[in-house]
């Protein structure tokens, strides 16, 4: 009895002293409950503006199974071997693409990182710069050069080197600026100057996360060439789009198949790739 007592006067002690360690401060809790209101209250608006109803949902459900249906057995139809060399020029595109990318991005990158360009003003441009390439969606730059170049991948090419470059140059900034500083300080004390610095202590620390990033971005535009060629850019996605407006699902499923295979490959080899780069 007398332990309880003694627990119970010392926990009152410590609330006492630490009121915040047993209960939220007032302004805490009234903020938590002002945003979780507000979060409920724009999903519900949201909801209600696009006409959310479990009913549209269900019918809709209703249809998919219907298309689900039809998709199957998969058939490569009368002219295979252009679904086949589209893949191929889907994965060239992205391959192409994503080159150009990350060579525009390595000098971008080097002039957006702090601890390799000290200008503020400049970098701040080059960073807003870079924030113009990727804020505009690669979807967006596959029409305006549909529009530029006309039909084809040289389209899909630019709209992904494009996106891409301000993408990869904001990695490779991020890379740089995390690096380890005492190699670099160790050759600036022994006498190296800025460009032997820059070769020696910094390259070698940042060209495994580099080809990683490039590596990744590879695998993730193969998925993206294939939206893009359905606004025209060529390559499978083009296959796919003629295939479900002429409603031939069979053998646009056969090509569903394809891509899903096709990402699958990619992505264990660049996930090997990439291990062997940045080690385990």
């Amino acid at each position: 009895m007398i332990d309880r007592v003694m627990s119970a006067a010392r926990a009152a002690d410590l609330k006492r002293r630490y009121p915040f360690a047993f209960r939220r401060p007032l302004r805490e809790q009234v903020l938590r409950l002002a945003g979780w209101t507000a979060f409920s209250v724009l999903t519900l608006y949201c909801l209600w503006r696009f006409d959310f109803s479990p009913v549209k949902l269900w019918s809709g459900l209703g249809e998919l199974g219907g298309i689900v249906t039809q998709l199957f057995p998969p058939m490569p139809g009368e002219h295979p071997r252009e679904i086949f060399w589209a893949l191929l020029e889907t994965i060239a595109m992205a391959f192409i693409g994503t080159t150009l990318a990350a060579i525009l991005a390595f000098p971008l990158a080097f002039l957006a990182a702090k601890n390799t360009f000290p200008f503020g003003l400049a970098r701040f441009g080059v960073r807003r710069f870079m924030d113009m390439l990727r804020g505009i969606d690669q979807l967006i730059w596959a029409l305006i050069f549909v529009r530029a170049v006309g039909l084809g991948p040289l389209a899909g090419i630019m709209a992904i080197a494009i996106s891409d470059t301000g993408t990869l140059a904001k990695l490779f900034s991020e890379s740089l600026e995390n690096i380890e500083k005492k190699p670099a300080e160790g050759l600036k004390a022994a006498g190296a100057n800025n460009v032997q610095t820059l070769r020696f202590a910094m390259l070698p620390q940042v060209i495994p996360m580099f080809l990683s990033s490039a590596l990744y971005m590879f695998e993730s535009n193969v998925r993206s060439a294939t939206i893009l060629g359905i606004v025209g850019a060529g390559g499978i996605g083009f296959q796919l789009s003629d295939r479900i407006r002429a409603h031939h699902w069979e053998e646009a499923c056969f090509i569903l198949i394809l891509i899903l295979i096709t990402v699958a490959i990619i992505d264990w080899i660049s996930k090997n790739l990439r291990m062997w780069l940045i080690g385990r």
